[in-house]
């Protein structure tokens, strides 16, 4: 999928022949820049610092067994420095613990590292449009845990009629291009929209929003 400007990721893993080979999956044909790796969360986090505001990362594929401070460690960092990135998790681990930890600390994709490049380019373009990629393996299961692990809201959520049409089409599946055409307007709308309704849902990710709307009923 082709975009106005190419999406800038960053990628932080340990394993050099690994990294190597995520950084050449990012490339213009597939609407995305050059990437930029780091071996550890230190120096990623120290790049961020540094770097304006124009060169921060719009995705950030992150591990989370990293020598160091680990990839749960440090995200909530990242979205200080770096409020608007998405942080799409690529690991080895598939338990309910380490993903209901990254969801619960802002990731809004987790995919596991036996995923094919092809799937790993599509998920950077997924979370750039507001989406919420996850490895067939994780997904499954994800919204009846976090349906499970949700504490009830103090009070109730008020949503416009636009707003539940919108949380409605996250439940159905539906990408963000398909909710962009559904509603006709541009992603770039649909993801100003979405960010909004996780912010009056108090969520980080599509799949808490659809899993907040399935326990309380509000679609």
């Amino acid at each position: 999928m082709k975009h106005e400007a190419p999406i800038t990721t960053w990628i932080v893993e340990d394993h050099d022949t690994f990294r190597r080979s995520l950084q050449r999956l990012c490339s213009p044909d597939r609407g995305l820049g050059p990437a930029t790796g780091f071996a550890n969360a230190e120096t990623m986090l120290a790049a961020l610092r540094a770097a304006p505001p124009q060169q921060m990362p719009d995705v950030l594929l992150l591990d989370l067994g990293l020598p160091g401070r680990g990839g749960l460690e440090i995200m909530g960092e990242v979205h200080k420095h770096a409020p608007d990135c998405r942080i799409v998790i690529l690991t080895v681990f598939e338990d309910e613990a380490k993903i209901s930890q990254a969801i619960s600390a802002g990731a809004c994709g987790y995919l596991l590292k036996t995923s094919s490049a092809g799937d790993v380019a599509t998920a950077i373009v997924e979370a750039h449009e507001g989406g919420s990629p996850m490895s067939p393996k994780v997904a499954a299961s994800v919204v009846k845990m976090l349906a499970r692990l949700t504490p009830p809201a103090s009070e109730p959520v008020a949503l416009s009629p636009r707003e539940r049409e919108l949380l409605a089409l996250l439940v159905e599946g539906l990408t963000a291009k398909e909710i962009a055409d559904r509603l006709g307007v541009s992603i770039h709308t649909t993801g100003s929209h979405t960010k909004n309704l996780f912010f009056k849902l108090g969520v980080h990710s599509r799949a808490a929003a659809v899993a907040r709307a399935l326990k309380e009923r509000l679609v």
